[in-house]
């Protein structure tokens, strides 16, 4: 008998070339022998950085249809917004969908009492309280920062001092 290679798809749902390739990057380690094959695409379709709901809604359906014509094993929105989560859980009819909002918040939750949140814009930030008032947890919400920057900015080097400093406001707040 013999076994067929798993296949994870990491979907970036804005078009920025330079942000698929740079998710592409993060997860290269997680590429070994013998475990599944991790493929990272973009929707072209996709603004170019998700900043506002508008955004983050206009890439519900092309998410949803992306991943009902995929033959993937489990499926990744590696959108900080996690646009059309629930939609694109129905279209993958049983497989796995993670979002990283959500596993970044469940994560964060298991490494101490409270949690903030660093955000590319001020616009996410609206869509972060209502994430986590969503999902019950606004007495560990420490709150966001806006670093005030686009999707394509966090691909670079250059932004590292902003997230070091949104990281430590959040820190002291209470």
């Amino acid at each position: 008998m013999t076994s067929s290679r798993r296949r994870i798809l990491i979907i970036n749902p804005n078009s920025s070339a330079s942000v698929k390739a740079a998710i592409d990057e993060a997860v290269a380690p997680l590429r070994i022998p013998g475990g599944p094959e991790i493929l990272v695409v973009s929707l072209p379709e996709g603004p170019p950085s998700i900043t506002s709901q508008r955004d983050a809604d206009s890439v519900v359906m092309p998410l949803v249809n992306r991943v009902a014509r995929e033959d993937a094993d489990a499926f990744v929105i590696a959108c900080f917004s996690d646009p059309g989560l629930h939609a694109v859980r129905e279209a993958a009819g049983g497989r796995p969908v993670m979002g990283i909002a959500e596993w970044g918040i469940l994560r964060a939750l298991t490494l101490g009492e409270r949690f903030g949140i660093i955000a590319l814009s001020p616009q996410s930030i609206r869509r972060q309280q209502r994430m986590v008032r969503q999902m019950g947890l606004d007495a560990r919400y420490a709150g966001s920062w806006s670093v005030g920057a686009s999707a394509a900015e966090t691909a670079g080097g250059d932004i590292r001092d902003r997230l070091i400093e949104a990281g430590r406001a959040l820190v002291t707040q209470r």
